[in-house]
């Protein structure tokens, strides 16, 4: 028996929900532990955004994959590996939304990484980690964070993945929900786009002397005093969209093994709000503006100039 056989039959669960949900979240824990280890030992959080970026891609695209590596070994061995997986056939056996909500994760998270990447290399440290870079536990804790961040934001589109494609060819092509789903992940992911680029222009200009501003009150910084957080929640709310609207349907009911009715729809709704929930209460309570703000509290809240622009600024949603 090969490696991947061994593997195959291992997370063969009666769910076809959890055959998909339980290996991709045991890989996310497996690479932050994986990277956490040598960044314990050398004290450097350089490659903690990164390996979440590389988190979000292999769990994604192990939960893309793994349902056509078991429709594949199901056919080749004329059996099946595993209970409800159904006759195989020579069609494709991903639907266009695993697909684009799978490349939508990939898209956001090599972007985010890069430019994060990009800006600790440049900075040398990241404040986040002043406290903590020299207590292993804590230290550890955070990579620990950091892959429950990606499961639960990542769940969404991993229940969407495990969906067979039977699922799929019981509903419309496209739906509603698509549309509104697809155009919000646009949007935010563009409006991230605009307000990171505008902030690190900003920087690189204050380095070259250009300007002596000590925050940022210009473009969409000034309808907003976190426009890259408001793009962000959009972001996911646009995937959760995509995803709630289709898991809720009669045949993805029935798809992920669930036996219909309100249990079944609320359920699945939950595993689609829970991304942009957990998101929006990362950024807005723990880890995103409270210690922006409080930073910035402490080093001009007695300027009359950043009062104003508090004041006069919505903290999230940008005011036009």
């Amino acid at each position: 028996m090969t490696l991947l056989q061994t593997f195959l039959r291992a997370t063969a669960f009666r769910s076809p929900l959890l055959r998909t949900l339980l290996p991709a979240v045991g890989l996310a824990y497996g690479i932050q532990s994986l990277v956490a280890m040598p960044s314990i030992a050398v004290q450097s959080e350089r490659f903690y955004d990164l390996s979440g970026s590389l988190t979000y891609l292999s769990c994604t695209a192990l939960s893309l994959y793994l349902p056509v590596l078991r429709a594949r070994a199901a056919s080749s061995t004329g059996k099946l590996i595993e209970p409800l997986i159904g006759k195989i056939t020579g069609e494709s056996l991903l639907n266009w939304r695993q697909v684009a909500m799978s490349a939508a994760i990939g898209l956001w998270a090599t972007r985010l990484g890069s430019y994060l990447f990009q800006r600790i290399m440049a900075d040398g440290e990241d404040s986040r980690f002043e406290k903590i870079r020299g207590q292993p536990p804590k230290f550890f804790g955070a990579f620990m964070a950091q892959a429950t961040w990606v499961s639960l934001c990542a769940l969404p589109v991993i229940a969407l993945n495990a969906l067979p494609r039977t699922a799929f060819a019981a509903m419309p092509h496209v739906l509603l929900t698509d549309v509104i789903g697809v155009s919000l992940f646009l949007f935010g992911f563009l409006f991230e786009i605009a307000a990171d680029r505008q902030k690190n222009a900003w920087v690189q200009e204050k380095k070259q002397k250009k300007h002596s501003e000590e925050f940022l009150t210009r473009g969409l910084w000034s309808k907003s005093r976190h426009p890259n957080y408001f793009g962000e929640i959009c972001l996911w709310t646009g995937i959760a969209t995509v995803a709630g609207g289709t898991l809720v349907r009669d045949a993805a009911q029935r798809g992920l093994g669930f036996a219909g009715g309100p249990a079944g729809r609320i359920g699945v709704l939950a595993m689609a709000a829970v991304s942009p929930a957990f998101v929006t209460f990362l950024l807005t309570k723990v880890s995103g503006i409270p210690l922006s703000e409080n930073k910035y509290d402490k080093r001009y809240g007695d300027r009359k100039d950043y009062q104003e622009w508090k004041k006069n600024t919505p903290m999230l949603i940008p005011k036009f």
